[in-house]
């Protein structure tokens, strides 16, 4: 498949309706926006205008938008009536191996979860809790890919994947469905990407309501940007605060043909921007999100030339993609950071 329909998102909801946490969203006060962004800017430029939703998906079991997909490649298979006795078998950073093992929870079959070494302490505990067999393997994404694929090859194990499944696509863009139905009139959202399940699914379903999708990429993981840019997924080297989410080194072709749409804007934020982001959401909100998500944030609060400028009046849906994260940083009083 070299696209996501707007066919798959639909069947997708029907499959998961019921299973899955429907997403709450909150307006913000522009003001505290505006903040952030000037706080980071010279004073010259204009602070960003509009109107401004975040979409709480952090709050979805597991603790990210991963629970979506996962659920949808994992009903499909048990309808179809191809879950192996050897369960599933996935390759994630932390979120998607988390969401793999609770869905397979839920339809009695075991799951395998190889991480890289850098996935997250509290990511592997949990999915310890969820019964999971982990195993950790190789220093970045790719090695953990690997070893998954050769023990689904060895054990006959279903192989899912973090994010290049047009089932876990399809899954995650059930998100899109559910802010569409809450904020009336909307006219951008905004998600981060790393290697594309989650903005493909989004753009996708974005694309059949006429509302644009703001991809937001880390300037130093930037596999969709540099596929973009290149015509075809590329490989990209990788290093970024948000690595253990958004560090994929390729986008998938559903991702890339997503992008290639005029509504879609992919823009690039840095590191600094992404941790101050994350800053403001806990002191403005007290929302202790994963890097990945404040991402998003980023790039209404970044300065030019990174990020997305919004336009007098839009309005935008922020997604707050995920919150596994150990926030013991956050807790730190402003003397202590200074």
């Amino acid at each position: 498949m070299q696209q996501l329909t707007y066919d798959d998102i639909k069947a997708a909801t029907d499959r998961i309706t019921g299973h899955v946490r429907p997403v709450a969203v909150a307006p913000v006060d522009p003001g505290t926006v505006r903040a952030a962004y000037l706080g980071a800017s010279d004073g010259t430029s204009e602070a960003p205008l509009g109107d401004v939703w975040f979409a709480l998906e952090f709050l979805q079991h597991t603790g990210s938008f991963k629970a979506r997909g996962a659920q949808n490649f994992i009903q499909a298979h048990r309808e179809a009536g191809t879950l192996p006795d050897a369960g599933v078998t996935i390759a994630s950073g932390g979120n998607a191996g988390l969401a793999c093992a609770w869905a397979a929870r839920q339809q009695g079959v075991r799951a395998t979860v190889f991480l890289p070494t850098l996935a997250p302490a509290v990511k592997v505990a949990r999915l310890r809790e969820l019964g999971a067999d982990v195993r950790i393997v190789g220093a970045e994404y790719a090695e953990a890919l690997e070893a998954c694929a050769e023990f689904a090859a060895s054990t006959g194990a279903l192989a899912s994947h973090a994010y290049d499944h047009p089932l876990i696509a399809a899954g995650a863009g059930t998100l899109m469905e559910e802010i569409h139905a809450r904020i009336p009139g909307l006219d951008t959202v905004v998600v981060s990407v790393g290697g594309g399940g989650l903005f493909a699914g989004v753009a996708t379903a974005a694309r059949h309501h006429a509302i644009r999708t703001v991809a937001v990429e880390p300037e130093n993981c930037r596999a969709l940007n540099a596929a973009v840019e290149a015509g075809a997924p590329v490989d990209v080297p990788v290093d970024s605060v948000a690595i253990d989410s958004l560090g994929a080194r390729r986008a998938t072709v559903l991702a890339l043909h997503a992008a290639r749409r005029d509504d879609v804007r992919s823009v690039l934020v840095p590191d600094s921007e992404i941790v101050r982001a994350r800053r403001a959401l806990w002191d403005q909100h007290r929302v202790a999100v994963e890097h990945a998500a404040s991402a998003a944030l980023a790039a209404l609060t970044a300065p030019a030339p990174y990020g997305y400028r919004p336009s007098e009046g839009e309005r935008i849906a922020v997604v707050l993609c995920g919150a596994n994260t150990d926030p013991s940083d956050l807790a730190s009083t402003p003397d202590d950071r200074s």
